[in-house]
């Protein structure tokens, strides 16, 4: 019966991530299409856990960690370039 829901929520994790990529393939704006990106950042994340469980390993968690702390960065990067233009400000002695 786990398996079951287990197998399921992975199938509309799955579903949710195809509808995030339509809506990256067709985002209005650039700021819309980063929201998306962290949207599957978001959703990747208990879709690796829930096939962690249904493996019934502990290698994914390690996975899971990465793709976390790469998920936020990339989001402060992207709302940096978006807010100033840049993201690594560099002053030049001139």
């Amino acid at each position: 019966m786990i398996n079951i829901m287990l197998i399921t929520s992975l199938i509309l994790f799955g579903v949710a991530i195809f509808i995030t990529f339509i809506r990256i393939a067709m985002g209005p704006t650039f700021p819309d299409r980063v929201i998306a990106m962290d949207v599957v950042g978001v959703n990747l994340i208990p879709a690796i856990a829930i096939v962690s469980i249904l493996y019934q390993t502990r290698a994914f968690l390690d996975v899971i960690i990465v793709l976390s702390i790469l998920s936020f960065i990339s989001t402060i990067a992207f709302s940096k370039f978006i807010e100033r233009g840049v993201v690594v400000e560099r002053k030049r002695d001139s």
